[in-house]
């Protein structure tokens, strides 16, 4: 009997209880729902401090903020990509990649900027010129020579830039291009055949003097490097521009190395940012060697050409639009 009364009782007691949390949920199940709320993971964002990011809550997140990085990170990665499939073909991409980042990001730092672009454009041009190696044959001491030269080039030219300004240049260039545009298009048939004028050491030193001079160009300014590469190479060795751009691959890569190893040792650059361009940068490479391989040096020229007048609008645009601005 007495066995069934306490068995009575302790049921009740339990009804009690489970009635009691039903009507006020205890708050100790709310402190921890409430902290497993705190403790989500903020998405990525380059401008959020660490503080923000560690108190985000979850539930319906902010979709202006949210909406808005997945923008920007498309948007870039999409500039990327074109810019990959432009530097594998003929060089240039920093003419798409660079004023999407400036322009995508305008309260950055643009050294951050310039560091984050080459933390993701060195992959797509090392890709292709890993695939243009494989099809298209050059001569191993040039090539060493080149990238050497290139890789010195570069350095001093980041050196120098410290130094002294590079605003002459900069105005210069516009000129400088339209040079190189109207000889490519007077020589119709520049860069079509492939007949190098030298070989062995003498090769081997014109290319590490090209690589030095372009190199320095890349490390104290940069815009259309790849280009002068192709322009030099076809008209100095007398290659066609498929083995022009192939070789410009591989000096290229060697100043796009020289410039992430500055830019990283002084830490301008977003590495969660650089390795989604770098992803969108090789499948655009991926894209322009194959195109470049299957059609040739009569293609390579079409985009060279392309290229080089986007460049004479864009730099002289730069050197010389703020003063058309201001006298108007």
């Amino acid at each position: 009997m007495w066995r069934r009364r306490g068995y009575e009782e302790t049921k009740r007691a339990g009804s009690n209880a489970y009635r009691a949390r039903q009507a006020a949920p205890d708050a100790t199940a709310r402190h921890r729902t409430d902290e497993g709320r705190s403790l989500q993971a903020a998405p990525f964002c380059p401008f959020r401090d660490s503080k923000s990011a560690t108190s985000h809550r979850a539930g319906p997140l902010p979709a202006p903020i949210d909406n808005a990085l997945m923008i920007e990170l498309i948007t870039v990665a999409a500039a990327s990509g074109l810019a990959g499939f432009v530097d594998a073909v003929v060089g240039g991409g920093g003419l798409v990649l660079i004023p999407a980042l400036l322009a995508t990001y305008p309260n950055a730092v643009p050294a951050t900027l310039f560091g984050t672009n080459k933390g993701g454009a060195i992959w797509g041009t090392a890709w292709a010129a890993l695939q243009f190696a494989r099809r298209v044959t050059l001569a191993r001491m040039t090539m060493a020579w080149g990238m050497a030269g290139a890789l010195a080039g570069s350095f001093f030219g980041a050196w120098v830039v410290t130094l002294v300004s590079a605003k002459p240049l900069k105005q210069a260039l516009p000129f400088v291009l339209l040079a190189i545009l109207v000889y490519t298009v007077a020589k119709k048939q520049l860069g079509r055949d492939h007949a190098p004028r030298m070989a062995g050491r003498a090769e081997a030193i014109a290319a590490g003097v090209i690589g030095l001079g372009i190199g320095f160009y890349d490390g104290f300014f940069g815009p259309g490097t790849g280009s002068f590469f192709v322009f030099l190479f076809v008209r100095v060795l007398g290659y066609d521009f498929l083995h022009a751009s192939a070789a410009a691959k591989r000096l290229n890569t060697a100043t796009n190395f020289a410039a992430l190893v500055l830019f990283a040792w002084t830490g301008h650059i977003w590495w969660p940012v650089a390795a989604v361009l770098a992803v969108a940068n090789v499948a655009g490479s991926l894209l322009g060697t194959r195109l470049a391989l299957a059609r040739g040096a009569g293609f390579v020229r079409v985009v060279f050409i392309v290229v080089v007048s986007a460049l004479i609008l864009k730099t002289a645009w730069d050197s010389f639009g703020p003063l058309i601005a201001t006298h108007a």
